[in-house]
């Protein structure tokens, strides 16, 4: 691996803040394989040198992992439950990387889930400025009429758990197959909490089932419960697509 400034090091590791580790350099508290370093300049190998603040050693940093899963019906999207409901952790092995799920699906949905330990990414594609695409596809319960889908299509005003009114950004929708109950492919560049549920019901339809398909350029393609790590392609694909590129 490089070579970085320490302070940089000391700084991806939770240490202080750069300017901070700068003064804690300065003030000969930074052993370099065992030598005291005071010149700010000073790099170092994060992988192979021995770094010490006040005599303890700079915690390796944890691997950057990243996993999709297909959350079966039944399951919270939380790392722990009060209610002592299954949770998406009970998926996935007992290993040595802690992940965490991005976004979330509700209790009654299932479908891709994207989990990791990468706090920056998971940042980007939660905040909410990110136009990351979800693509899901939604059974209703009767059959909406095309005013009503184009009403979707534009943006609707519908009420949160807070009962605050928001207005959703358009969304694209297509039929996906007809039917007395039809399904419908929805893509949304926002995730509000049960808001597909909310959506249709504001023009008159229950939402029976959800099952998304797609975030951005990853594609649901494991078996329900099952999960798989993704390739350096797909991270590097994610992370485009997170940066808006």
């Amino acid at each position: 691996m490089a070579s970085e400034r320490l302070q940089k090091i000391m700084a991806a590791r939770g240490i202080a803040s750069r300017r901070k580790a700068e003064e804690i350099i300065a003030a000969g508290r930074v052993t370099l394989n065992g030598r005291v370093v005071v010149e700010q300049g000073t790099k170092a190998d994060p992988e192979r040198d021995v770094i010490c603040v006040d005599g303890k050693p700079l915690k390796r940093p944890e691997r950057l992992v990243y996993f999709v899963l297909n959350k079966p019906k039944g399951y919270v999207t939380t790392v722990s439950d009060p209610e002592g409901r299954p949770t998406v952790m009970d998926l996935l092995p007992k290993r040595g990387e802690r992940v965490y799920p991005v976004g979330r699906l509700d209790y009654a949905s299932e479908g891709l889930l994207f989990l990791t330990n990468d706090g920056a990414l998971a940042h980007k594609l939660m905040k909410a400025g990110s136009h990351v695409p979800k693509t899901y596809l939604v059974k209703i319960s009767g059959k909406p009429e095309e005013k009503d889908i184009e009403r979707l299509r534009a943006g609707i005003s519908i009420e949160l758990e807070d009962g605050r009114r928001v207005k959703t950004s358009p969304a694209k929708m297509r039929l996906a197959e007809d039917g007395a109950n039809p399904w419908y492919e929805v893509i949304l560049i926002e995730g509000r909490n049960r808001q597909i549920r909310r959506m249709f019901e504001r023009v008159g339809h229950r939402v029976e089932k959800i099952k998304r398909v797609r975030i951005g350029p990853l594609v649901l393609d494991v078996e329900p419960g099952k999960f798989r790590e993704l390739t350096g392609r797909e991270v590097k694909g994610l992370k485009r697509a997170a940066d808006g590129e």
